[in-house]
């Protein structure tokens, strides 16, 4: 019975983190955002490319249905079905059945996980994540760094082995989807995020 449930969690965490809320609003909105921009399925690209109104729905929608997997997960395994449930809703984001496997960067997603993992580990992530972006005006590095954030922070505050397990592979899928951002980060090609105008031409 304990193997079903875990199977449960994962097959359901997985298709639930492929409903990629970036590609069905932008569809609706005028062209698949991955024609667009960065040609990633995530919310930065998506308020270059319609405005920040659209970046928020996207990451308010990713951030639920990790929240959502992993509530359930946690209700029917305890820490280990939310460690499961968590890693299977953030692959299914990043890699996503539905979408050809070209999804986010998991950075939505992670931001749940941390919520998950430790409120104070949220409330850390979320402040580097502001102040690097902020102070380098890029989205990428400051999500670089909230990514390494949530497992330093993670051991700081000696979280269970499953939840410290969970933040070390959210932060490492993030930072493996960052790969070509890191490349132009290195070569200080990465551009400044700038969010589209609302009502920019959408075509």
């Amino acid at each position: 019975m304990e193997v079903l449930k875990y199977i449960f969690i994962c097959v359901g965490g997985y298709l639930l983190g492929s409903v990629s809320v970036s590609i069905i609003l932008s569809r609706t909105l005028g062209v698949d955002v991955r024609k667009k921009g960065s040609g990633n399925a995530g919310a930065t690209n998506m308020a270059r490319s319609y405005g920040l109104l659209a970046g928020f729905a996207t990451l308010a929608g990713d951030f639920l249905k990790a929240v959502i997997v992993m509530y359930i997960a946690w209700r029917f395994c305890g820490d280990w079905g939310l460690f499961a449930g968590g890693a299977a809703c953030i692959t299914g984001h990043c890699f996503p059945i539905f979408y050809d496997f070209r999804g986010g960067k998991g950075i939505s997603v992670g931001a749940a996980i941390g919520l998950a993992i430790d409120w104070r580990v949220f409330v850390g992530i979320v402040i580097v994540f502001l102040i690097a972006a902020f102070l380098s005006k890029k989205v990428s590095l400051g999500s670089l760094c909230a990514a390494v954030a949530i497992i330093i922070l993670s051991l700081v505050f000696a979280v269970p082995l499953p939840r410290l397990l969970l933040a070390v592979y959210a932060a490492s899928l993030a930072i493996f989807q960052h790969r070509a951002n890191i490349r132009r980060l290195r070569a200080g090609e990465e551009p400044d995020f700038r969010a589209a105008k609302q009502g920019a031409r959408r075509d």
